[in-house]
């Protein structure tokens, strides 16, 4: 996650999936999906992954890449991955702000962005930057949650949410940009509507605890036995299931999850 000036500690460590943390099976299974996702792209590779958190998926995502680098502006997350990755010689943790990658142009095979976009001051600038330190080729892969799901929740320090349409735009470097969409928003039963009527008024009155371990209680009031999360993603930790490609000329409200991966030249 970022911000214009890297800090030593920042706000973004209260909203980051951090090990130990207790989740719901949906949680756990939309963090695997996302790795299981991108280590397609990451066989062989040089890989950046930006805003990488705790690092929960590097070492996933490292056991067919050549080398894996994750970065995130809160040196708070980065403790965790120096510690789970420390002798892993092709991990290494750096510190960084998202909109001055710190690496010379074409240096990396993919580079990786996870629920962040949100945070950023401006996202242009990071947009450009991944571009940038890409080779020719080089696979831009990204993921956020859905502004236009019918339960969407806004984090707490987010400034901008994004609609497909205009992530495209956003895009817009990388040319001909694939979107797909994960977890399906529909839940028919007569519990999945309380449940979904009663997250809206939540959200609605403002009194959706800020920070992941705030959630705790309602993930478990709403759905039942947490799971504790990782310090590092496994396979077959969760089911996975391919995203389906969805059009990015009109906003999606059948997806809780929105991935995109362009290409760079």
């Amino acid at each position: 996650m970022s911000q214009e000036t890297p800090v030593q500690g920042s706000k973004y460590f209260t909203v980051t999936e951090l090990p130990g943390l207790k989740a719901s099976r949906e949680q756990i299974e939309r963090l695997f999906h996302r790795y299981h996702f991108a280590a397609q792209f990451c066989t062989g590779k040089e890989v950046l992954e930006v805003a990488c958190g705790s690092g929960i998926g590097l070492g996933y995502l490292a056991k067919n890449a050549v080398k894996v680098i994750g970065g995130d502006i809160d040196e708070n997350n980065l403790a965790f991955a120096r510690e789970r990755y420390k002798g892993r010689q092709n991990i290494e943790i750096k510190q960084l702000d998202a909109h001055q990658l710190p690496f010379d142009n074409g240096s990396f095979d993919a580079v990786i962005f996870y629920e962040a976009i949100y945070y950023l001051k401006d996202p242009e600038k990071f947009v450009s930057e991944a571009h940038r330190v890409l080779r020719k080729g080089g696979a831009f892969l990204f993921c956020t949650v859905n502004k236009d799901w019918t339960d969407f929740n806004p984090s707490p320090y987010s400034t901008k949410y994004f609609s497909v349409p205009e992530l495209n735009k956003l895009f817009g470097n990388f040319g001909n940009v694939n979107f797909f969409g994960a977890f399906r928003t529909t839940d028919d039963t007569t519990r999945g509507k309380i449940i979904s009527m009663i997250k809206r008024l939540a959200v609605s009155l403002h009194i959706i605890p800020r920070t992941m371990k705030g959630k705790e209680l309602l993930k478990r009031i709403f759905f039942g036995r947490l799971q504790i999360l990782p310090s590092e993603v496994t396979e077959g930790m969760a089911e996975y299931s391919l995203p389906v490609h969805i059009s990015s000329s009109s906003p999606n409200p059948d997806f809780k999850v929105i991935y995109a991966v362009g290409y760079a030249g």
